[in-house]
């Protein structure tokens, strides 16, 4: 294994450029000694651990129409816009099997980003240290967007999406002391996250969390400053070689739940051509 960090933004079904760069990774033999992924990074980092290049291309593209998967009619059946039951279980178990004895067998270190509600930071957990299902349900709940998923409850404390407090965590990857970090983006060189009106938050952010979760409501406050301060300072670490960025090389034209498997599959090889261009260059960075 390579002696570096990969780390994997989120971004819904934006993660198709995520499974591009991944697949030319697994083709290639590149396995990172540590990955995180916040909200749709874990997933694609789930099938990275489990070397199964294709799987998440696989289910995107299948199941992105298929309104049992996602859509608002989940959202006001179960509270939750993605059918994650359906997601773990039988497409994981018959329509697109999981492998999860390769997962949990993988000597690579992984962890998925949640965020915990009570607190308003961010937790990781990971792989091994927990059975298999608990982690699969971390998984689960650093995927769970604000407003369009119900929390999920590990041991009693409740979690949302990673990419409330951390949207990329690669200062965690830092933390645990490797200076090779290549990190996964899902939006191009120069994107900044516009100010949202009001203070910071939706309505319905307001009307579900201030109260209940007030430290969560201030983390989501400040979610866009915090996402384009983190954009900066990892361009400028690009320029200084402290670290090696993949991302998009225009607009991305895929929305965060998007019914088009087209639209998809440009975006998964536009992941593919970027990590296949820049797969030397990579190689080089971390000295393998």
């Amino acid at each position: 294994m390579e002696k570096g960090a990969l780390v994997l933004e989120g971004g819904s079904l934006r993660g198709m450029f995520t499974a591009g760069v991944l697949d030319v990774l697994m083709e290639n033999g590149i396995w990172m000694e540590y990955v995180n992924g916040v909200s749709a990074g874990s997933m694609c980092g789930y099938n990275y651990i489990s070397r199964q290049p294709g799987r998440t291309r696989q289910i995107d593209e299948t199941f992105c129409s298929d309104r049992k998967f996602m859509g608002l009619r989940n959202l006001l059946r179960s509270g939750d816009v993605f059918n994650f039951d359906y997601l773990f279980g039988e497409i994981s178990g018959t329509l697109c099997p999981a492998d999860r004895e390769t997962f949990s067998a993988s000597p690579q270190i992984f962890e998925a980003v949640a965020t915990d509600c009570l607190t308003g930071r961010e937790q990781y957990f990971r792989k091994g240290e927990m059975p298999l299902e608990t982690f699969e349900l971390a998984c689960r709940a650093s995927s769970s967007m604000p407003t369009l998923s119900r929390t999920v409850e590990i041991d009693g404390v409740p979690y949302l999406d990673g990419g409330c407090a951390c949207p990329i965590a690669y200062h965690r990857a830092m933390e645990l002391g490797y200076e090779k970090v290549a990190a996964v983006l899902t939006r191009p060189a120069g994107y900044r996250k516009k100010p949202q009106v009001g203070r910071g938050t939706t309505a319905a952010e307001r009307r579900l969390y201030a109260r209940k979760y007030p430290r969560l409501f201030e983390a989501l406050q400040e979610a866009n400053r915090r996402y384009n301060a983190m954009y900066t300072e990892l361009e400028r670490m690009e320029r200084e070689g402290r670290i090696f960025l993949l991302r998009p090389e225009g607009p991305v034209l895929v929305s965060r739940l998007e019914r088009s498997a087209d639209k998809l599959e440009v975006l998964y090889q536009q992941g593919r051509s970027v990590c296949t261009r820049r797969l030397e260059e990579l190689k080089r960075y971390l000295g393998a």
